[in-house]
């Protein structure tokens, strides 16, 4: 698709459906760059097809892993910690966990290694990061000496140690160090500046992973991360279970729709952080059932009740529940998001705008968004949604379409970035 197409979302009645979503864009990530460092070979099932997924695998690639695909099965030779030099500049094109992940590997490179990525991912800060991985013993600098990428390392420099991070733009900070920890010259403390961490489900899940591939990591008395060098990672077979992340649009449809969602294979009991997304949803109305392979949501019968909730642990669902805000009784708030002003876009101003062009009063505030629907849903009306070259933008404003006629989505290819199939499913609903 071309940067100028639309795509209208046409109304529908209520939905009935059992649905299959894509692997975890969160485990994929992770689970490919551990794979990639791994002593051995790996084989990973249920590897997300999207483009974070191939930026991540192409700068492995360069950095001397194996990587052969059939299908969503994925093998992985490692480099066994020892990343060789890339000819080129590593981009990571629009990939917020790439830049970030793969930055914390460059001082284990023997060699000046450039990491680069497209106009928005020059403006998204990295500097806490940077910041870290020198203190540990990196020589790792921002080439514009602006706290973003892109981002030069000279190495191999020894890190390890103890160091204090500022983890309060991003959780990836923390996740980026951990994951080298096993490569490290020493064992690795992390210490997290105010006590501030932002999303830590997803750094719960990074330890997870870590210790499924052979890394000893964990929270000491203090409440400090450690992980200890000697401990490196081993190759292994892996499934990677169904994104939570996108799972929350099929929920999300069946509470604006009606009707009743069940998304196939996800466990009740997944750690991943959307899955907070239900108890939002429970609060709306909804009745969520959770079994041990699958995960179904049911809309109730009266309009949705409002809800005014921290979404700090779950910043990727903030766009999805203001969307489903609009079809509520009432006015909802959300807040501690303001880490949303530094991803693809900044979200909270663009929720704001894009609300507004529906029908509803919306109100962004420095970490908050407020949002106001008509007391009669039937004042709410189409409009063509700007996306911003933000996936979550145009999925999210997609489940408006199905209640309000009218709601046509520029570039709707930018949700190749996570899930490339999604209007193919919604419309399969």
């Amino acid at each position: 698709m071309s940067s100028q197409q639309k795509l209208s979302v046409p109304p529908r009645g209520m939905i009935d459906a059992d649905v299959q979503v894509p692997g975890s864009k969160s485990v994929s990530n992770r689970v490919l760059l551990i794979a990639g460092l791994a002593k051995g070979e790996s084989t990973l099932r249920g590897v997300l097809d999207s483009d974070d997924i191939h930026v991540m695998a192409r700068a492995l690639q360069q950095m001397g892993a194996r990587i052969d695909r059939e299908g969503d099965r994925w093998t992985i030779l490692g480099v066994d910690g020892r990343p060789q030099v890339p000819t080129q500049t590593i981009d990571v094109g629009a990939s917020g966990t790439a830049a970030r992940f793969l930055t914390a590997v460059l001082p284990l490179c023997p060699g000046r290694v450039r990491l680069d990525g497209t106009a928005r991912m020059r403006e998204r800060p990295i500097a806490d990061l940077i910041d870290g991985l020198n203190a540990l013993g990196g020589d790792v600098r921002a080439e514009f000496d602006n706290g973003c990428p892109p981002v030069i390392s000279d190495g191999p420099r020894p890190i390890g140690g103890d160091v204090t991070v500022d983890a309060s733009k991003s959780s990836q900070y923390v996740s980026a160090l951990l994951q080298v920890g096993p490569y490290a010259a020493r064992d690795m403390g992390l210490r997290l500046r105010d006590d501030v961490l932002v999303s830590r489900p997803y750094v719960d899940l990074t330890m997870e992973l870590m210790r499924a591939f052979g890394a000893h990591t964990g929270v000491r008395a203090d409440g400090s991360l450690f992980v200890n060098r000697q401990a490196h990672y081993r190759g292994r077979v892996y499934r990677i279970e169904p994104d939570a992340s996108s799972a929350q649009y099929m929920f999300l449809a069946a509470a604006i729709a009606g009707g009743r969602v069940r998304v196939r294979d996800l466990p009740g009991t997944s750690g991943q952080a959307d899955m907070a997304v239900l108890d939002v949803l429970a609060q709306m109305g909804c009745a969520v059932e959770r079994g041990a392979n699958y995960v179904e949501v049911r809309a109730p019968e009266r309009p949705l009740r409002p809800v005014d909730v921290d979404m700090n642990r779950m910043p990727d669902a903030v766009l999805g529940v203001a969307v489903a805000a609009l079809f509520c009784d009432g006015p909802s708030q959300i807040r501690n998001v303001g880490n949303l002003r530094l991803k693809e876009s900044d979200r909270l101003a663009a929720l704001e705008t894009e609300l507004r062009k529906l029908g509803a009063e919306a109100f962004a505030g420095p970490d908050s968004l407020t949002i106001h629907p008509p007391e009669d849903t039937k004042k709410l009306h189409g409009a063509e949604i700007h996306t911003y070259d933000d996936h979550r933008m145009a999925m999210s404003f997609a489940l408006a379409g199905l209640r309000i006629p009218g709601v046509t989505i520029v570039d709707p290819s930018c949700v190749s970035k996570s899930w490339p199939g999604f209007f193919e499913a919604l419309a399969d609903l």
